[in-house]
């Protein structure tokens, strides 16, 4: 039998997903492959995987894309590890640098800055304002800069509503066992966070136990899909941008 090719993001925020993958009887179905947010898109969008924890940008690129799972990759509130890095308060921005790791993250910043600042920002390639970046490189950065904002917090602050960076998408049907048996490994995971957040090394400048189990909202409920709904809504309004095209 053919295995399903399975896209996951290479970083903190999905350990429960992989432990639980890796340590359930699904694992013998499926093959792993770890990527950027950019590449797990481009991989669904391309047939090279056949599910994916995909940035939600994706969804708008994807045929047919199926959300597979209530799980998520999701925040209600700060999420510490997306962030607009600047040297100048937000409503003084004028030139923001992307993150080419996930266009989710490029776009929710813009459409903060137009929509929740007020500030229309020119997009660079080298230096400038401010710039996103997102995922375990942010890790204790905060303090590196004058100004570090937190996209998922200021975004509920905007929206109200909670936030949804990633789901879990399957470019085309899957078997209801699969699914079950793939969601039952999702939530084992999840329920062993405790014992991995152990195992992660000390950081003088970074809590893994808060990040994991209070800043990743980790279910996809009805306040991140009407996020999800707004949040495509929003990023078919701004204007397109090379760096914007980097999948996810």
């Amino acid at each position: 039998m053919e295995k399903t090719k399975i896209s996951v993001v290479s970083y903190t925020n999905t350990l429960p997903f992989v432990h639980g993958l890796q340590h359930s009887p699904i694992i013998e179905q499926i093959t792993l492959s770890f990527d950027v947010p950019s590449r797990c898109a481009s991989k669904l969008i391309d047939g090279q995987a056949d599910l994916g924890i995909v940035p939600v940008a994706a969804l708008l690129d994807i045929a047919n894309p199926q959300i597979v799972s209530d799980y998520c990759l999701g925040a209600d509130g700060a999420v510490n590890s997306v962030f607009i890095f600047s040297e100048k308060p937000a409503r003084e921005i004028k030139t923001l640098r992307l993150d080419r790791q996930s266009k989710t993250s490029n776009g929710l910043a813009q459409i903060l800055l137009r929509h929740y600042w007020k500030q229309e920002v020119t997009i660079v390639e080298g230096n400038a304002d401010a710039y996103v970046e997102i995922g375990d490189r942010t890790f204790g950065k905060q303090q590196l800069h004058p100004y570090a904002y937190d996209l998922a917090f200021h975004w509920r602050e905007f929206t109200g509503l909670p936030f949804a960076f990633a789901v879990w998408v399957a470019n085309k049907p899957l078997s209801p066992a699969f699914v079950k048996g793939f969601n039952e490994a999702l939530a084992y995971g999840l329920d062993q966070r405790e014992k991995l957040i152990e195992k992660l090394p000390s950081k003088s400048d970074f809590d893994y136990r808060e990040y994991l189990m209070e800043n990743i909202d980790y279910h996809y409920n009805e306040g991140k899909k009407a996020a999800v709904s707004m949040f495509l809504r929003l990023m078919e309004t701004l204007e397109p941008h090379p760096i914007n095209h980097y999948a996810g």
